[in-house]
C-alpha cells in the first residue's frame, strides 16, 4: 500500500459506499439482536411470573397448618435458596421462611423485585409476589433470578463485542476496498492521461469481471478504436490526396498551361478545354463520393430505417450490372435465399453498397469469368456474398483497401477514385455489419453479415 497515501482511500468512492453498507449492517445487527435480546428476556421473565403464581395458587389451596408445615420443609430443602417462600402475620412479622423481612411492594399479587441480603452477607436480585391469604396471613413466593441477570449480561457483552468485530472487519473491508479501487482507478487515469497526450493506441485496463468499470472501459475503449481508425483515415485521406490527386491536378494546371502558352486552332484549343473539364470534372466526382461517405456515416440516418429485403435489393442490383457483364463475357449470377433476408437499413445505401461491389468485381474480374452473388439467411443471421474470379486483395492490404482514396498498386492503373470499398464499409458500419475481404482461390469474396 506504499503507492497509495491512507488519506485518499476515504475520498474513492468504493471506501465510503463500503461505511455506507457498514452503517446499514450495523443498524440491521443491532435491531435483531435486540430484538432477540428483547424476546428472549422477555420469556425468561414471563416465564419466572409463570413459576411464582402457580406457586401462591399451591400454597394458597393448602390447610394453615400444612401450609406451615411445607414452608418450613421447603427451607429445610432448598438450601441454596433459589426458590425462598416465607410467612408472614397481617402486621408484616415475620412468622416462617428463608426471607425474614417483608420486602416493600406496591401492590399485592403483582411481580415485582429487590435485591435480598443473605444470611452470608450476599446480596441476590429476588423477583416475588405478595399474596394475602384467607386468614388475612401475607405469603410470599419469591425467585433467586441471579442466572436471569447474568444471562442477560452475557447477552449485552456478546452485543458489544460482536458490534466491535463487526466494526472492525467492516473498517478494514472498506480500506481495502478503497484501496483497490484507488489503484485500479489510477491505472485508468495513467492509461486516459497517455491518450490525452496523443497515444491513440492505449487502451484503459480491464480486468475481465465484468463489473461497472469494465463495462464502461470496454465502452470507452470501442470509442477510442473508432477514433483511432477515424484518425488513421483522416491521415490516409490526407496522404491519398497528397499523392492521387496531385496527378489529375498537374495534369489540369498543364494542359491549361499549354492552352496559354501555345497558338492553337480552334480544334486543338477545344480539345484543350474538353481536357480541362474531363479532369475537373473527375475531380468533382470524387469530391462528391467523399462528401457522400461522410453522409452515410452520419449516424442521423438511422431515424429512416426500415426493414429490408436483400433478395429483392440483388436482384435489382444485378439487373442494373447485367448489361456490363455481359458486355465483357462475364457470367453474372444471382443466388437469393429461399427465405426473406431482411434487416432494418437504408435500402438505397445497401443498393450502392452492392453497386459497388459488383462494379469492382466486374472491373477487376478477366473476360469470360464469372461474378457471383449469394444471398445468405439463417438463424445466426444475414447477408450478402459477392465472389469474383480476378486477381483478388493480397492479405496485406485488405484492411488498407477499406481507407479513402486507396488504391493497390496493381489497380492504379485501372479507372477510378479509390472510394468505392470505403463508402461500402461506411454504410457496413452503419448497418452494423460485419465486413470481410477474404480470398476466393482465385479472385475475392466480400461478405457482409449481419450476426444476430
Amino acid at each position: 500500500m506504499s503507492s497509495v497515501r491512507l488519506s485518499e482511500i476515504p475520498r474513492t468512492i468504493s471506501f465510503r459506499t463500503g461505511l455506507l453498507f457498514l452503517g446499514l449492517f450495523g443498524c440491521s445487527f443491532l435491531a435483531l439482536f435486540g430484538y432477540i435480546y428483547w424476546q428472549t428476556a422477555f420469556y425468561l421473565k414471563t416465564e419466572a411470573d409463570i413459576a411464582l403464581y402457580r406457586q401462591v395458587e399451591n400454597r394458597s389451596a393448602q390447610d394453615p397448618e400444612l401450609r406451615l408445615h411445607e414452608l418450613r420443609k421447603h427451607a429445610a430443602q432448598d438450601t441454596e435458596a433459589r426458590l425462598p417462600h416465607s410467612l408472614f402475620d397481617a402486621q408484616g412479622q415475620y412468622i416462617a421462611g428463608e426471607i425474614r423481612e417483608l420486602p416493600p411492594y406496591t401492590a399485592l399479587d403483582k411481580p415485582q423485585e429487590f435485591r435480598w441480603l443473605r444470611a452470608n452477607g450476599h446480596h441476590r436480585p429476588v423477583r416475588f409476589i405478595v399474596h394475602r391469604l384467607d386468614d388475612g396471613k401475607l405469603l410470599l413466593v419469591a425467585q433467586d433470578v441471579h442466572d436471569i441477570r447474568e444471562f442477560d449480561e452475557l447477552l449485552i457483552n456478546a452485543l458489544i463485542s460482536g458490534g466491535l468485530l463487526l466494526l472492525l472487519v467492516g473498517l478494514v473491508g472498506a480500506v481495502v476496498l478503497g484501496y483497490s479501487a484507488h489503484r485500479r482507478l489510477d491505472k485508468v487515469s495513467r492509461a486516459i492521461k497517455g491518450i490525452v497526450e496523443g497515444d491513440l493506441t492505449g487502451r484503459l485496463p480491464v480486468r475481465g469481471n465484468n463489473d461497472d468499470i469494465d463495462r464502461l472501459a470496454r465502452v470507452v475503449n470501442g470509442m477510442l478504436d473508432e477514433l483511432e481508425r477515424l484518425m488513421s483515415e483522416v491521415k490516409g485521406v490526407c496522404d491519398d490526396i497528397a499523392h492521387d490527386l496531385r496527378t489529375p491536378l498537374t495534369r489540369l494546371i498543364a494542359g491549361l498551361e499549354r492552352a496559354q502558352r501555345r497558338d492553337m486552332g480552334p480544334a486543338d484549343y477545344a480539345a484543350s478545354v474538353e481536357a480541362a473539364l474531363s479532369e475537373a470534372k473527375g475531380l468533382l466526382l470524387t469530391f462528391k463520393a467523399l462528401l457522400r461517405i461522410s453522409e452515410i456515416e452520419n449516424s442521423a440516418r438511422r431515424s429512416h430505417f426500415a426493414p429490408v429485403d436483400l433478395n429483392l435489393i440483388a436482384a435489382d442490383a444485378a439487373e442494373l450490372y447485367e448489361p456490363l457483364a455481359e458486355e465483357r463475357g462475364i457470367h453474372l449470377s444471382v443466388a437469393t435465399s429461399p427465405t426473406p433476408a431482411t434487416l432494418a437499413g437504408d435500402a438505397q445505401l445497401l443498393f450502392d453498397a452492392l453497386c459497388n461491389l459488383l462494379d469492382n468485381a466486374i472491373k477487376f474480374s478477366p473476360e469470360h469469368s464469372q461474378v457471383r452473388v449469394n444471398i445468405m439467411a439463417t438463424a445466426s443471421g444475414v447477408g450478402l456474398q459477392v465472389t469474383d474470379n480476378g486477381p483478388g486483395i493480397p492479405e496485406a492490404e485488405r484492411q488498407a483497401v477499406l481507407r479513402r482514396l486507396y488504391r493497390a498498386e496493381a489497380s492504379r492503373h485501372t479507372p477510378g477514385n479509390g472510394l468505392g470499398l470505403s463508402m461500402v464499409a461506411a454504410v457496413a458500419r452503419l448497418h452494423d455489419l460485419q465486413l470481410t475481404v477474404s480470398d476466393a482461390a482465385p479472385g475475392c469474396r466480400v461478405e457482409l453479415v449481419n450476426k444476430a
